[in-house]
């Protein structure tokens, strides 16, 4: 039956390479889209989880009202010329050694840097630029995020624990001017400017940390807000980042301090890639149709074409799931071959992909090219989606063919 299903294909080339033609093309179209929009997931996800804390407690965020501060209930004359408003900050976490018990305690935990977030001003002659000083012990840090490895110069933990020594970013250095070793002026906007040296550089890709941050040791910056023994953030690294929700949901319970997980701090980012994966599957829906109709008129017509032969078949004593094997063969042949093919042209178009280049960053490969997966399961899908589109719309006119009586198709004129 194979035999003669490659004849009745064989029969009329030029409508089965077209929808031979079809196949290849969708496929391949959907292995390098995968292949670009998972290569740019899988290099932002691994930004998301592994740049910054899975879990960060910070000091909590009130928001000042008059009703909170009003203790003149029963006197109607009494009122506010202008009512307090605003953020209340409580500038520090009130009892970080709980938190390092707890921590430490966790079998889940990999790793905690306590932490001080400030903003501060930086001052090199007549420039002044605003931006976010981070205050932590290096080693503890390097554990909890991988900023060691976007180093431009020097050693994140060149910054020691003391000595007024900073790790700047690359895009920030540049804006102001200055250069390694050298000293620039930083006010948290409280106190008279600090000079801090310059001992490394770092790049992420990411504008907003590599224009905005410093890293420094946790006491210079302690110092330089003006509160030696006290924090603002625990950064926390797990071993199962995915499974963060419910361990925060359990920690805000009876917790008066801020807890923040990755995904909620990256709910923007992470929504994009929901709307990335819903055009990949509309685009494999389309596969599907397309493809689906492609073999559904050219197998049609042939039955059309074929019920002399089949008639003559029928009378030869082929069965009616011969017949139907027969025209269903003709799908099969058609899904595999042009998925297989499909797939070697999406590889090479990958490997064409991965060579383009673009402008350097952290979004791009290490050579500043764009990042592409290979994932095996692009492929596994790809071609199955090739199959099921051609098998499930050959289906019906091969059901249509085993259905054809001989006396019935010579009464017809057949």
């Amino acid at each position: 039956m194979m035999f003669l299903s490659l004849r009745h294909l064989s029969s009329r080339k030029k409508q089965s390479a077209l929808i031979l033609l079809g196949i290849v093309i969708g496929t391949a179209a959907y292995v390098a889209i995968s292949g670009m929009m998972l290569g740019f997931q899988d290099k932002l996800m691994d930004q998301l989880v592994n740049n910054d804390a899975h879990i960060r407690i910070s000091a909590r965020e009130d928001i000042l009202t008059a009703e909170q501060l009003d203790s003149f209930e029963n006197a109607k004359h009494v009122f506010w010329y202008t009512p307090p408003s605003g953020r209340k900050d409580s500038a520090k976490i009130d009892y970080p050694i709980g938190w390092f018990n707890r921590l430490n305690a966790d079998p889940e935990i990999v790793a905690y840097s306590p932490q001080v977030n400030l903003n501060v001003i930086f001052n090199r002659g007549k420039v002044s630029l605003a931006g976010r000083m981070i205050g932590s012990d290096p080693h503890r840090q390097m554990r909890v995020t991988n900023i060691q490895s976007y180093m431009l110069s020097g050693k994140f933990t060149d910054v020691g624990s003391s000595g007024n020594r900073l790790i700047i970013g690359k895009a920030l250095m540049n804006k102001i001017g200055a250069s390694l070793s050298e000293t620039i002026l930083i006010s948290s906007g409280k106190n008279t400017p600090t000079p801090f040296k310059i001992v490394g550089v770092f790049e992420t890709g990411i504008k907003q940390i590599d224009e905005t941050t410093v890293f420094s040791a946790l006491s210079d910056a302690q110092n330089l807000r003006g509160a030696p023994s006290e924090i603002t953030d625990i950064a926390i690294k797990v071993y199962h980042p995915f499974e963060v929700d419910q361990k925060v949901q359990n920690w805000r319970m009876g917790a008066r301090d801020k807890i923040v997980s990755w995904q909620e701090a990256s709910a923007s980012i992470l929504s994009v890639f929901k709307t990335q994966d819903i055009v990949r599957n509309s685009m494999t829906i389309s596969i599907i149709v397309v493809a689906g109709f492609g073999i559904y008129n050219i197998l049609s017509i042939l039955v059309t074409q074929k019920r002399r032969d089949i008639a003559i078949m029928r009378s030869m004593g082929f069965t009616p799931k011969d017949i139907m094997l027969l025209f269903f063969n003709q799908g099969l042949l058609l899904g595999v071959l042009g998925g297989f093919i499909g797939l070697a042209l999406g590889y090479l178009l990958c490997l064409l992909i991965g060579n383009i280049e673009v402008e350097a960053g952290r979004a791009t490969s290490s050579s500043n090219r764009m990042i592409v997966s290979y994932d095996y399961l692009i492929y596994v899908k790809a071609w199955f989606i090739a199959l099921f589109s051609s098998v499930a719309s050959a289906l019906w006119p091969s059901r249509q063919a085993a259905k054809l009586e001989p006396m019935d198709i010579i009464r017809e004129g057949g």
